[in-house]
């Protein structure tokens, strides 16, 4: 994710957030609506393409807003960068206004776009089809409590901001020629592998907020709250928010201190291959 260009103003690199978190929408919650449709069969569909899915959703969307911000596309991003890296803590509120506008249209996109299909399978609008927007403890059939579900998200985000540190990193050993984006797209396919079950594995405050408020205007009366009636948006809100931070506090530590202070010079063939 390259650096942030000082000729970028404050709203384009606000329009630059809002775009590349609606793609990233576009694909998450469409791939989901569409393994929805598909019924128990999954002949649209199962948990691995939604993984992948979203996985391509973040990478084309940090293709989208790389150049002008680094492509945060989450609040848990842009806070922790604010609070570890050279962010100005001026931008963080509209970089996560952006963020939550573009997840907002986007999901509106899609359930304008699905919405035959909801009506037709969930005409009460039930969490039968919620988690096409947002997150549900157990993906809305599992039991799994709500301090479970916090945890889950605080652990899964601080390994998503972990490994964007590392993978970001100029001193450590960085994926060249604009490869960072498809390497952190797999970052979020690897999580949504291993970290799906409790959470869903949002592990980005706009992209659970900014859908759930869309679906909630659309007919979802019970969008802020769990298949146990219990109220549940903040888990996505605040977990992520927590965990990081934790994730590049982790990385500074364990690896970040002991690397040069300036990206070294590239090993010579034989080094390299040490």
């Amino acid at each position: 994710m390259p650096r942030t260009v000082e000729k970028w103003s404050l709203p384009s690199q606000m329009a630059a957030e809002f775009a590349g978190t609606a793609i990233l929408i576009l694909f998450g919650s469409g791939v989901v609506a569409q393994v929805v449709s598909g019924g128990d069969e999954g002949s649209l569909g199962d948990h691995n393409s939604i993984a992948w899915a979203w996985g391509l959703g973040v990478m084309f969307g940090i293709y989208v807003a790389g150049r002008a911000t680094g492509a945060h596309l989450n609040p848990a991003v842009t806070f922790a960068f604010a609070l570890f890296r050279d962010l100005p803590w001026k931008k963080v509120l509209p970089y996560v206004a952006a963020q939550v506008a573009g997840a907002f249209v986007a999901a509106l996109l899609v359930r304008w776009n699905y919405n035959d299909m909801i009506t037709a399978i969930d005409p009460e609008h039930t969490t039968a089809t919620q988690t096409i927007f947002s997150t549900l403890p157990g993906n809305g059939t599992l039991p799994v409590g709500v301090g479970s579900a916090l945890l889950d998200q605080i652990i899964g985000t601080a390994i998503l901001l972990f490994l964007i540190v590392a993978v970001t990193d100029s001193r450590s050993t960085p994926p060249l020629a604009n490869m960072a984006p498809f390497i952190i797209g797999l970052i979020v396919v690897a999580i949504g592998f291993a970290w799906g079950t409790n959470a869903g594995y949002a592990i980005n405050p706009a992209r659970d907020f900014g859908p759930r408020l869309a679906s909630f205007i659309t007919g979802y009366g019970g969008a802020w709250r769990d298949q146990y009636g219990g109220l549940y948006f903040w888990v996505p809100i605040v977990g992520p928010l927590v965990g990081g931070p934790i994730g590049v506090f982790l990385y500074d530590k364990l690896i970040g201190r002991f690397l040069p202070d300036e990206a070294p010079e590239e090993l010579e063939p034989e080094k390299a291959a040490a």
